[in-house]
């Protein structure tokens, strides 16, 4: 088999509670989404898609990543998207890092094998081991109050895991991860996810203040070291997840920082061959996992629930289905969670069918059109 073009399209990917906000006055209602599509000379195709968060959350924005897109689609036409190996061999030896482009071309390139094969792509990466796994909701940075009728609105609907958005003043921080908790119960997993967003000193304030509260804090300043420095001396389990973008940084979040999990993206790891990676190294290592990307809606969820699926239940921390948070149902609203939790879909590849109607004209093609 080999690829004989590639489609770029853009797309629009809204927020279905309204505006979404985090630390550092960082609004999104809609976001500029991404969606490759690989085509093959027998036939078959495969999609992946790449929604950036804005262009201040990590390293990277639409126009870069779709420049990136096209040197690596040119690059990889007459390639075999079967030998995942060859093509992300192929993608590094064109460009350095740009693993955010990297990542829809290698999901495409999964979604083609799978369907070459006849087998979903959890049965690809280990089989799964979670047929029905628990989903979370981040809830948008507000007022105390407000957070928490968000918590109390979305467990009505089954959801009982939430990333909390903090990362501002540390006292309405304690405040708002006060009103969430009270908000759920004994079962409840809250993470206070600050973004990178406190300095050094208001994350020390914002982490005393939390003591005692059954939370997680995830990435409470930018980088590693002031993480390492803002947890110092804390008993709240810590989550890492902007600071670290590979493998020999896991090490570190374990060894100098004493995380107990690390947030896996897609986007900043180059795609779903080395989320696995990851994923399987945070289980050896006792690890919990949490896997997603930055944003996105059918494609992302569905690559996120084949990996969600093939975790160890005991491992996987928090998990989100993208879909419910946007309207980006290219795929007809699937993979659909129901009551708070989520399954990976049974069909070859991805197990998606993408409406290449709700995309309208690619944005360019590399390769034969």
């Amino acid at each position: 088999m080999k690829i004989v073009g590639m489609d770029v399209y853009a797309y629009s990917v809204g927020y279905a509670h309204g505006t979404y906000i985090m630390s550092g006055d960082r609004v999104a209602k809609s976001e500029d989404g991404t969606v490759v599509r690989i085509r093959t000379d027998e036939g078959i195709s495969g999609w992946g898609e790449i929604t950036t968060l804005g262009k201040v959350y990590l390293p990277t924005f639409p126009a870069g990543i779709r420049t990136a897109l096209k040197d690596l689609g040119e690059a990889l036409v007459g390639k075999d998207p079967t030998n995942i190996a060859m093509v992300n061999r192929v993608m590094n030896a064109t460009l350095m890092g740009q693993e955010f482009a990297k990542s829809p071309i290698d999901i495409a390139c999964w979604d083609i094998k799978g369907r070459a094969l006849g087998l979903p792509v959890s049965s690809l990466i280990g089989g799964v081991i979670n047929d029905r796994f628990p989903i979370y909701e981040a809830v948008p940075l507000t007022a105390p109050e407000e957070m928490g009728a968000f918590i109390t609105a979305r467990r009505a609907a089954g959801i009982n895991r939430f990333q909390l958005k903090v990362g501002n003043n540390p006292f309405d921080d304690i405040a708002r991860v006060r009103a969430s908790v009270e908000a759920g119960d004994a079962n409840t997993v809250i993470v206070a996810d600050s973004n990178g967003g406190w300095s050094l000193a208001a994350a020390k304030l914002a982490v005393q203040g939390m003591a005692g509260l059954p939370v997680y804090i995830e990435q409470p300043c930018r980088s590693t070291i002031d993480c390492i420095l803002a947890h110092r001396g804390s008993s709240l389990p810590l989550v890492l997840d902007e600071s670290i973008v590979n493998h020999d940084e896991v090490f570190r979040a374990k060894y100098e920082a004493n995380a107990v999990s690390i947030n896996l993206k897609f986007g900043k790891l180059g795609g779903l061959t080395n989320v696995v990676k990851a994923r399987d190294l945070l289980q050896e290592l006792n690890m919990a996992v949490s896997v997603e990307d930055m944003w996105g809606g059918d494609i992302i969820t569905a690559a996120t629930s084949h990996v969600a699926a093939t975790t160890r239940p005991e491992s996987l921390l928090m998990t989100p289905f993208f879909n419910d948070w946007t309207d980006g149902h290219l795929a007809g609203y699937t993979p659909r969670s129901s009551n708070g939790f989520g399954s990976a879909p049974a069909g070859a590849g991805l197990g998606i069918e993408v409406d290449v109607q709700k995309l309208g004209e690619p944005l360019f093609t590399v390769g034969a059109r």
